[in-house]
Parts: C-alpha cells; structure tokens; sequence
C-alpha cells in the first residue's frame, strides 16, 4: 500500500469544515471518484514523481507557460503553469444543472449589453441605475446603435464559480471581455490522455476536442461576408503577454492567422492582412486585447498594439470583433450584483445559479458593514481582474486593513466586498502524497450568430498552490487540474 492512501477509503488529510470533491468524510469516497483514487493510491511514490517529471518536461518541451510580473522584479518570470495530475470529476447531473445555469446567465448578460447600447429598457424601469452605465469604465458609447454581427456581444466567455461549504455552487465572476484559460483546458487533457491513458480511456468522461471545432464554427459564424471561406485571425499584443502561449495554440489548433496590430492595415472602412504578396481581407478578428488598445483612432491614442481604423471598419459593417467592443460594461464587479435581476428581466425566469452575497460601496449601509468587518471580508476593485487590487481580510496584516479602509473611504465606488467563500478543496499531489488545496471552476462558454451559448464540457479548474491560500489565479502563482465531467 502507498504512503497516499494509507487504508482503502480512507482520507488522507482532515477535511474540516471544507467541502471535498473526493472524499464525502473522513473514511468513505464519492463513488465518482473510486476509479480515479484507486489507480492513484496503487502508485509508488517514485511512480507519481516519475510521471510529475515527464508532465513538466512535456510542458516545458510544447511551451505550455504563463508570465508572472512581479513588481518587486525588474523582469517577468516565465514558468510553465504549475498542473496537478488528479483530476476533478463532476458527475453528470450535478453538470446539466451547472450548464443551465450557465446558459441562462450568458443569454440574459448577451440581452443586457444589447440593450444598453440601444433601448435602455433595464434603465429606464428602474432595474439598474444609470449611474452604474454612465460612470463604468468600460461603457463604450462608440456602441450606441451599433449593429453587432449575429447580435452575439459574448463570443467568449469564462464564468468562475466557486462550491460553498453547504455544497452548493456559486458564481464568483463574470469574465466577458478576452477570458483566458481555453489552451490550458484542451493541453490538460490531451496530456492526462498521454500520460495516463488506461485512467482516461476507461473512465466515462466527456470529450473537449470537438469545442475547438465549435470555437472555429462560433468565429466563422459571425463573418459579415458572405464567402464560404472567411479569413480569420487572432489579434495578440506579441510574445511578451502573459497569455502569449495560450494565443498561438488556438490560432495554430483552429488554422486562424496569429496577427500583431503591425500586421494588419486598414483601407476603404476594410480590414486587411499584409502578405508577402500584397493584402487579404479579414472578415472575423478574435481580439485579445482589451477596448482601450485594438484602435488609437477609436480609443487610447497612444496604443501601438491595436489597428488605426479598426472601429470605422466595424461600424461599416465589414469585419467583426470577437469579443464586441464595449462587453466589459456587464463584467465589472459592481454589475454582477444584478446579473440575477437581469435574468428575471429578461428572461422571466428564476436564476439556476445564485451569486455569492455582495455589497456595494457606495451605499452607506452596506459600506459601514464592511468596514467594521473588514478581516471577514474580500475587498475587490470593480474595474480589475486576475487577482489584483484585491484584500483577503483574513490574510491582511493590521497595517494592510489600515491601508484599504483609508481607499475605501477615499474611493468607495471603486469597490465592491463579499464575506470569505470556503472553496471546497481537492486533494493535490505533493512530495508527501496527496495534500488538499482550495480550488475553483472556470466554465468557458462559445456563442456564434445564432445566440445559442455553447458551454465546453468541465473548463478549467484552477488550484490555489500554496497552502491555505484562496487566491487561485495563474497571475498569482496558481496552478490547474484537467476536469472530468461524466457522461
């Protein structure tokens, strides 16, 4: 018997009072999980560190890497994405009931920024201030009016949910502009496929490849031409992005064009692409940069990444962005407090999956509840993502509670807080067997001219490394799981 699992059934770890994906108590495991736990505590140690060396040298060899930017280093660290080898398993109901709950949230935000740039009907019956449009810095009145190919604003998405101590699952975040995470859900698995192929081959899971056949479909769908072919391509800020590796992957997986605003030129309200043998037109561009960089014309005019002319040419009607301009205005944290009050207003349905208590700032009440709780609290500014501008209260240092109150005061529409979520915890591998570490879930979510959202069976689960931690972000040192859903 390995040092992993000392006694059939048998956790390795105290649970606490934390959910566990594997283990439903102290001495029994989910039965989803008994496959996965039986091959796992069959292994020798020398085993597992065997295969843990060729997951890092495989990811090492293919480039699989992420680029940290520490403030306290002169340089970014370049270091492949820290991936554990057990995976997460999410039975099949327990999916279908995340998958409606997902498709209902992405069609109700899709109307929403619909509506925003055209009728204000949610304004106007008094459902969201106006204040909270006019006043976020993601409103892009350039949108006002603005035919959207195939209406579809959310080509992409990413929701994060997180599961509760009750068990229950909750939506965390929002993310609509340019999500990141889709190259290291498909390398997951093909990877897990390589290294443990009787574990994944014999286990009844869903297949993720075709949704890079689907993620291709979703782009052609929204080419404003009417050839058979349309040319597409990935717009990326260049190789020194975080999320560079991530860029040539899906432009290499889907045969789009991997383009640098420097490669493209605008002409007659089109868009083209310079080749070697003069220009071709592009009809889809899949941008990953945000709003205020694809166009210095348009928007931030000292931007050397994006192209000059980019949103004439949208406005004409000859090229669609993928994402839409102007999305980030449902993404922002404040707005997440009504995404369910869009979902009843648009819908006129209930939402499947409720959002994790939030309070506003800016209201009095709810800020002096904050702050005479601030150590039981999640501090995030409304505007940034990936982990940054935000205060764990229970991690906080005296000094650092001092700082952010004096922020909050100073600034309170900038910030939204919730109280500390317990993400359930999975068990990881480490040198001394199997270890619990927090995890969440990001579902990635397609959707094409025809306003159907496709969600990518399982997404990306995303680890907090470091022990205790709840800060899962890659941009922050965590690490990603391959996720399973049963089928």
């Amino acid at each position: 018997m390995s040092k992993l699992d000392p006694l059939p059934g048998l956790a390795p770890y105290a649970l606490q009072h934390f959910y566990d994906e594997m283990y439903a108590d102290e001495r029994s495991i989910r039965p989803h999980y008994k496959h996965v736990n039986r091959m796992f505590s069959g292994m020798s140690p020398e085993e597992l560190q065997g295969k843990q060396k060729l997951m890092q040298r495989r990811m090492m060899e293919e480039g699989i890497t992420f680029t940290l930017y520490n403030p306290a280093q002169d340089q970014p660290m370049e270091r492949t994405i820290p991936f554990d080898m057990i995976p997460r398993i999410i039975p099949k109901a327990e999916w279908e009931r995340l998958e409606a709950g997902i498709v209902q949230r992405i069609t109700a935000l899709n109307l929403f920024i619909h509506d925003i740039y055209h009728e204000q009907y949610i304004v106007k019956d008094g459902i969201v201030p106006r204040r909270m449009i006019i006043s976020n810095c993601y409103f892009r009145p350039e949108m006002t009016g603005l035919r959207v190919p195939g209406g579809a604003y959310i080509t992409t998405s990413g929701i994060d949910l997180i599961r509760h101590h009750d068990g229950e699952y909750y939506v965390l975040e929002d993310n609509l502009r340019t999500p990141s995470g889709f190259s290291y859900l498909f390398k997951g698995r093909s990877l897990m496929n390589q290294l443990f192929p009787e574990l994944s081959f014999a286990s009844s899971i869903r297949d993720v490849d075709h949704s890079l056949n689907r993620f291709l479909s979703v782009l052609r769908s929204l080419s404003p031409s009417r050839t058979k072919d349309p040319v597409i391509a990935l717009l990326t800020p260049g190789e020194y992005n975080s999320a560079y590796y991530e860029h040539a992957f899906l432009a290499q997986q889907m045969g789009i064009h991997l383009v640098e605003g420097r490669d493209l030129v605008a002409q007659d309200h089109k868009i083209y692409l310079k080749e070697m043998n003069g220009l071709r037109r592009v009809d889809v561009l899949y941008r990953r940069l945000d709003d205020d960089f694809i166009d210095p014309l348009a928007f931030q005019p000292s931007s050397l990444l994006g192209v000059a002319g980019l949103m004439n040419a949208y406005r004409a009607g000859n090229i669609a962005i993928a994402n839409a301009p102007g999305t980030g205005v449902a993404d922002d944290k404040a707005m997440y407090v009504y995404v369910p009050d869009m979902i009843r207003y648009y819908l006129n349905e209930e939402p499947i999956l409720g959002n994790v208590p939030t309070y506003l700032l800016s209201r009095p009440q709810e800020r002096q509840y904050v702050l005479d709780n601030l150590s039981e609290m999640v501090v995030k500014e409304t505007s940034l993502s990936g982990g940054y501008g935000m205060l764990i209260g229970s991690e906080a240092t005296k000094q650092d509670l001092v700082d952010f109150r004096l922020k909050i005061l100073a600034e309170p529409e900038r910030y939204i807080a919730q109280p500390i979520m317990s993400l359930s915890r999975a068990p990881v591998l480490s040198g001394d067997g199997m270890t619990p570490r927090h995890i969440d879930l990001r579902a990635f979510v397609l959707m094409g001219a025809d306003r159907k959202p496709h969600v990518i069976p399982g997404g990306l689960t995303r680890v907090a490394m470091r022990e205790g931690s709840l800060v899962v972000n890659s941009s922050q040192g965590g690490g990603v799981k391959d996720t399973w859903v049963m089928a």
